[in-house]
C-alpha cells in the first residue's frame, strides 16, 4: 500500500519486524489485536493490545509499542525500542510481598531470557496500585494492581521472540503460568497464584 500524501513509506526492516510480531504464537488465553500507533515517539511506529481472558475474565492486560527510527537514538542504543505496560490484579497474599516490584522485574527479564530474545537498555518500572471503596462503594473488596511499564532495545534481527516474551509476561502477572518454547528444558518463573485457582481452593 502506497503512503498517505506526507507520510514517508515505512523502511523494509521496520515491516519486516512489525510481520514478526504478528507472527508470534498466541495462547489461547491470549486475545490480541492492533491498536493506534503513537505519532510522536519515534519516526515509526506500531502498537498492540492483549488481554489474558480465562472463563469470559479478564485477569490482565496490557500494550507493546516499537519504535524504529533509522538514524538510531542514543538513549536507545539501536534503531528499535519496545516499549511495554503490563497489568494484572493482584492476590492478598502477593499485594503485600516486599519484593513485589523485584520479582515483577525478574518476570520480564525470565521471559526474554527463556525465548532468547537479546538486548540493551533495559529500563522500566513496578508498581502496585490499590482501590478502595468508600461511601456507596464501601462494600467492595479492596483491589490491588501490579504495573510493569519497561522498555528496552532488541540487538537481534527477529522480534518474535521478544513479542513472544511480553505475552508470556502478560500470562505470569495474570497468574497463568508460562509455557516454555519448544525443545527447552521447561524451567520457568514461579507465577503468582490464579484468582480462579484461588477461588477453587
Amino acid at each position: 500500500m502506497a503512503p498517505a500524501v506526507g507520510e514517508t513509506e515505512e523502511p523494509a526492516e521496520f515491516r519486516r519486524a512489525v510481520e514478526q510480531m504478528r507472527a508470534a504464537a498466541l495462547r489461547p488465553e491470549i486475545e490480541l489485536e492492533g491498536m493506534p500507533r503513537p505519532r510522536n515517539l519515534a519516526p515509526f511506529s506500531a502498537a498492540f493490545s492483549a488481554e489474558v481472558v480465562v472463563d469470559d475474565e479478564e485477569l490482565g492486560g496490557g500494550r507493546i509499542v516499537l519504535l524504529h527510527d533509522p538514524d538510531g537514538h542514543e538513549a536507545w542504543e539501536g534503531t528499535f525500542r519496545f516499549v511495554t505496560l503490563s497489568r494484572a490484579e493482584l492476590e492478598p497474599e502477593m499485594a503485600t510481598d516486599p519484593l513485589l516490584p523485584e520479582v515483577g522485574w525478574t518476570w520480564l527479564t525470565e521471559a526474554l531470557h527463556l525465548h532468547g530474545a537479546q538486548y540493551v537498555a533495559p529500563s522500566g518500572t513496578v508498581s502496585r496500585a490499590t482501590s478502595q471503596g468508600f461511601g456507596g462503594l464501601e462494600g467492595q473488596i479492596a483491589r490491588t494492581e501490579i504495573e510493569i511499564r519497561a522498555s528496552w532495545t532488541p540487538s537481534g534481527d527477529d522480534m518474535a521472540p521478544h513479542m513472544q516474551a511480553w505475552l508470556d509476561l502478560l500470562c505470569t502477572c495474570a497468574g497463568l503460568p508460562p509455557l516454555p518454547p519448544a525443545g527447552s528444558g521447561g524451567e520457568g518463573v514461579v507465577p503468582m497464584p490464579s484468582r480462579s485457582a484461588l477461588r477453587d481452593r
